[in-house]
């Protein structure tokens, strides 16, 4: 079992009643689609709000970050960088502006 560290938004963090950064335990490879499986088993709320219900596909306004790389149109079940397995680095989840 390894800790993840993840980074919401404050809009989710407000529906998940939590502050700052949450840790979800991912068993097995740690992926983009395993953080997410555990961080809504854990907060149940967030279901449909960062991943599609039905497709489970990332909403096209959430981006996904760590490691100053964007994460977001890698492959779900792609391991996550190093520095995200160990704990040093945490998974961001961020909710992309538009306009100008």
């Amino acid at each position: 079992m390894t800790t993840i560290r993840v980074v919401i938004p404050a809009h989710l963090r407000t529906l998940a009643r939590v502050e700052g950064e949450v840790k979800v335990d991912v068993a097995g490879d740690v992926t983009q689609r395993a953080v997410l499986d555990a961080l809504e088993a854990m907060y149940p709320m967030l279901r449909g709000t960062i991943r599609d219900h039905e497709t489970r596909e990332r909403r096209a306004f959430i981006r996904f970050f760590a490691c100053e790389q964007d994460l977001s149109n890698d492959l779900p079940d792609a391991k996550l960088p190093e520095a995200v397995r160990a704990g040093a680095e945490p998974l961001l989840v961020v909710g992309a502006m538009a306009g100008g």
